[in-house]
């Protein structure tokens, strides 16, 4: 058994994704360039790495920084969140910041991600958590919307096994399984 000593971190949502040597991974949505990076770094030189979004900045930001950090990762940009892959052409699907301000591209972003993941395949969804208090909790679309809203996108896209895994360090967590055929 391993003890972690104090000065020993954990990458969070590294860990949370369950990414490993050789998966092939697309994560939509290029807002966390530092992200895709930490990401493309486990999938290694036998996996494959993609990353997409609607924002041509945020393609080229990912791109650069991915490369500098020193891992290979293919970018390209979207269309009204349709992703330019074959069906069943990934393992995990990541979406970071999937919260969108139309509700309706969250959840074609889940269709999508369902699509392109092979059977047995997971989504994770990454989102900055709602923050706490009196005037959050009186506002519209609390309810810890955050998970709350992203389990229903996968739910709704027809994903297994949904769940919100975690709340933690400002993000939330909520995966889901692509069913077997």
């Amino acid at each position: 058994m391993k003890f972690f000593k104090k000065s020993e971190t954990i990458d969070l949502p590294v860990a949370m994704s369950g990414v490993k040597l050789g998966d092939r991974l697309l994560v939509i949505g290029c807002s966390d360039p530092s992200l895709i990076a930490r990401l493309a770094l486990k999938v290694g030189l036998t996996g494959r790495a993609c990353a997409v979004d609607e924002s041509p900045e945020r393609v080229a930001e990912a791109a650069r920084l991915v490369e500098r950090e020193g891992a290979l990762i293919e970018s390209a940009e979207t269309r009204g969140s349709t992703v330019p892959y074959d069906a069943e052409a990934f393992d995990l699907v990541v979406l970071r910041d999937s919260a969108p301000p139309a509700a309706d591209a969250r959840d074609r972003s889940a269709r999508e991600a369902l699509r392109v993941l092979r059977p047995g395949g997971r989504c994770l969804i990454v989102d900055g958590a709602a923050r706490g208090g009196l005037l959050w909790r009186a506002s519209p679309g609390h309810a810890g919307n955050t998970s709350g809203a992203a389990v229903n996108a996968l739910s709704a896209a027809g994903f297994a096994a949904v769940r919100a895994l975690a709340e933690r360090d400002g993000l939330t967590f909520v995966e889901g399984v692509k069913k077997n055929a």
